[in-house]
């Protein structure tokens, strides 16, 4: 059952849709607020049918979908037709109904119901220049893990014919070392196109590593974020598009929620049960930290100290992702607060609470332990 009341001046003379979007069709309920009709329709997306519907409605019209890999194309359609559209929450929509029933209609009128009830739980959505940057970042790491399967391929046939060269298989004199092995004509083809796939991606990646960096020195933010020891153009960018708007987080747990480095935790009757990361945020983004995260421990006393303490305590995997935590939320507070690495080493050290890249004053300005 749908309330009316709980309407507003505007709401009260429109059309409200819920959308369950699929990649081949869409089921459509949608309320006409005025009269109170209430229309269910599936229609499949070939042709002009999605945009015949929607430009055929009368004026103003909200929509709401749920957030899917494939809803740019309908998103950009609705703001070419000028009309509002509302990403929501895929796991906030669906722990709204608690029924076991599911399916494209009830589905739609679950969507429809949180719409009018000033309930849906939106989400929110980065720009188009923000998401083509993030498309750069994805193909990069895309190429350099297939590159990595090359070159464990490659090692695999080395090692197999007794060349035990390591990282120096890399170089020129390497290269040519396995490429004189002699090894069965099958093997050997294959040998032959791995290294030619070797050399292409590593020339691929060498001209996207330059356009990241040129992305990089050309936003601001992004350009604030490699001031910090360890952080270099591809994690400053992927930081920079991938957070977006720094300002919708409300504190570093939040953050570190977001990206996925908390515990996964079963917590019931007074009794704490912490699992391995969530893992539930951007894959990416959570690599590049940790890797950024290893380099910056070499550069900065603070991050240093703190990495060889929780290397004690918890072991080496999580003192990593400690790390990459710690690092992730200097990098959003550098970006929220457009400093530099100085400016917030001389925050931390005017606080007594971060003092990073200060080796002299391990406890803040005056040097001494704070009491607990």
């Amino acid at each position: 059952m749908i309330t009316l009341t709980v309407l507003g001046p505007k709401e009260a003379e429109m059309r409200i849709i819920g959308c369950d979007l699929h990649a081949r069709q869409q089921t459509v309920a949608m309320l006409d607020t005025t009269t109170g009709e209430l229309v269910k329709i599936t229609m499949t997306h070939e042709g002009n049918n999605v945009r015949e519907f929607y430009s055929t409605l009368p004026r103003p019209v909200r929509v709401g979908i749920e957030a899917t890999g494939s809803m740019m194309w309908f998103v950009n359609l609705m703001e070419e037709l000028g009309i509002e559209c509302q990403i929501g929450h895929p796991a906030k929509i669906r722990a709204a109904e608690p029924r076991k029933q599911k399916h494209d209609r009830r589905d739609a009128d679950l969507i429809l119901t949180l719409l009018v009830e000033n309930r849906f739980p939106t989400i929110w959505l980065p720009t188009k220049e923000l998401l083509d940057l993030r498309s750069l970042l994805r193909h990069r790491h895309q190429w350099v893990r297939m590159r990595t399967r090359i070159q464990n391929a490659l090692q695999a046939i080395a090692l197999a014919n007794g060349l035990r060269r390591g990282p120096s298989l890399w170089s020129q004199a390497g290269q040519h070392t396995i490429a004189s092995l002699p090894l069965a004509p099958h093997t050997a083809h294959r040998r032959t196109e791995l290294q030619a796939l070797y050399v292409k991606f590593e020339s691929d990646i060498e001209q996207l590593n330059q356009r990241v960096e040129e992305q990089a020195g050309m936003r601001p933010g992004s350009r604030l974020l490699m001031t910090h020891p360890g952080v270099g153009p591809v994690t400053a960018l992927a930081t920079d598009v991938f957070l977006g708007d720094p300002t919708r987080f409300a504190d570093g747990k939040v953050l570190a929620s977001y990206v996925g480095i908390i515990p996964r935790e079963y917590s019931s009757g007074g009794r704490q049960r912490l699992g391995g990361l969530s893992k539930q945020g951007n894959p990416l983004l959570r690599f590049l930290w940790g890797e950024a995260g290893a380099h910056a421990v070499r550069r900065d006393p603070e991050l240093k100290r703190f990495y060889r303490r929780k290397l004690v305590q918890k072991g080496l995997g999580k003192a990593r992702m400690a790390v990459a935590r710690k690092l992730g939320i200097r990098l959003w507070i550098m970006l929220r607060d457009q400093i530099d690495y100085n400016e917030f080493c001389r925050r931390g050290q005017k606080n007594g609470d971060a003092c990073a890249g200060m080796p002299e004053t391990r406890y803040g300005a005056t040097g001494h332990r704070p009491v607990d």
